[in-house]
């Protein structure tokens, strides 16, 4: 099976093209900016008709798209989430492939949710910020396509790769810096938010599931379980080893509207409902979040 992959070098795209690597039965060919893409192609500025001429060359069976932006102003985030997808689209329907699309969507689609409650893909959704609007947009044109298609909306990844920016990223580096200047207290804001924290390798499994599933429309790719970021950073602290003191500062924006204080738009609370990801992709999450806490910190400790 010929499987085009698209954003290849971003965090997901790399455990994704390692995941179909390893299936004999994949032939993968992986498009994107970078250098190291097999074939060179931005989604965000080249043309349909471009797009459309390769894939009639090449005929995959597949294509995943796990390209675009998470940071950014609201028209560099339209351009790569958005009007990159609206593009992928047209040049499936025009081209004469075939091809079955897996489009990577993620949690900020819904926005904030009840505390307690698990999100279901049935949820209306209500993004709380312009990344989580341009991704829903992204998957309204999926589902409006009349390809064959689906979109797995995943929750908040982890492990290996994490980017310093993520709040999980943020927090190792912290414990780093800590450790390096032999502090034995280490300051924080925002550790009751709560978030269904998933590996980035079960998410590759869950990518790689959909590719070869007949399921349609949207799929929440999660654990079914919320984990405060104050247990997330106790439980890293003893990975690391640190036996200092955490110690939580009042967070300013607490007294902000709603899911303005977040940078995912999601409030305080995200929870997955993962029914359907196990009925109709036959997916369970296998990496517990000790273990993806391990494999950030060892990350973080190689640069002291």
């Amino acid at each position: 099976m010929r499987v085009l992959l698209l954003g290849a070098n971003g965090y997901l795209g790399r455990f994704v093209a390692d995941r179909l690597l390893a299936d004999p039965a994949v032939q993968l060919t992986a498009l994107g900016r970078g250098d190291d893409a097999d074939v060179r192609f931005d989604l965000a500025t080249g043309s349909p008709g471009a797009l459309t001429r390769f894939l009639n060359a090449v005929h995959p069976g597949v294509v995943i798209n796990c390209a675009g932006a998470t940071r950014g102003g609201a028209r560099e985030l339209t351009r790569h989430n958005t009007v990159a997808v609206a593009t992928v689209c047209e040049s499936l329907r025009r081209s004469g492939c075939g091809a079955r699309l897996v489009q990577v969507g993620c949690s900020s689609e819904y926005g904030p949710s009840q505390p307690g409650s698990s999100t279901a893909e049935d949820a209306v959704p209500r993004p709380g910020g312009p990344y989580g609007v341009s991704k829903l947009a992204a998957t309204e044109l999926v589902l409006g396509s009349g390809l064959d298609a689906i979109v797995l909306r995943v929750f908040s990844p982890v492990g290996p790769g994490t980017p310093a920016g993520s709040p999980l990223g943020r927090l190792a580096e912290a414990m780093r810096r800590a450790m390096q200047s032999g502090d034995n207290e280490l300051k924080l804001t925002g550790l009751g938010v709560q978030r269904d924290f998933v590996d980035v390798r079960d998410i590759a499994r869950a990518v790689h599931a959909a590719s070869l599933s007949a399921a349609q429309g949207a799929v929440n790719i999660g654990t079914g379980r919320a984990v405060r970021l104050r247990d997330a950073a106790n439980l890293l602290a003893r990975v690391a080893g640190f036996g200092g003191a955490l110690h939580e500062l009042d967070d300013p924006h607490l007294g902000a509207p709603p899911a303005y204080p977040y940078p995912d738009g999601c409030g305080s609370w995200q929870q997955a409902d993962v029914r359907t990801a196990r009925d109709r992709l036959g997916w369970r999450p296998r990496i517990g979040l000790e273990e993806s806490l391990a494999d950030i910190w060892m990350e973080a400790a190689c640069r002291i």
